[in-house]
């Protein structure tokens, strides 16, 4: 979780520790996802209203505690957003 922390912004700091998640933008189409605690079926689509929508599910291969999966996914999603969308599974709800 430290090293985790060392790469949210402020703003996603502030959000997570208040929340139990935080918001990145996809480099791709500007969307908004929201990485909430865990390593599976853990990230949600984000409308301009703040509605959840569609889920995503993406983990890197390997045996990775929680806050290193999703520095991992933080990273795909803001640096290469279509190609890690185009590996990852799709759900809805949670």
């Amino acid at each position: 979780m430290r090293l985790l922390r060392g790469w949210l912004t402020a703003q996603q700091r502030a959000q997570f520790d208040r929340n139990g998640y935080f918001e990145v933008v996809g480099s791709d189409t500007g969307t908004r996802y929201r990485i909430r605690r865990g390593t599976s079926a853990n990230i949600r689509e984000v409308d301009a209203s703040g509605r959840l929508g569609m889920g995503w599910c993406f983990v890197p291969a390997g045996e990775l505690v929680e806050g290193d999966v999703m520095l991992v996914q933080k990273i795909a999603l803001e640096t290469s957003e279509l190609e890690t969308l185009n590996i990852a599974k799709k759900f809805y709800g949670w």
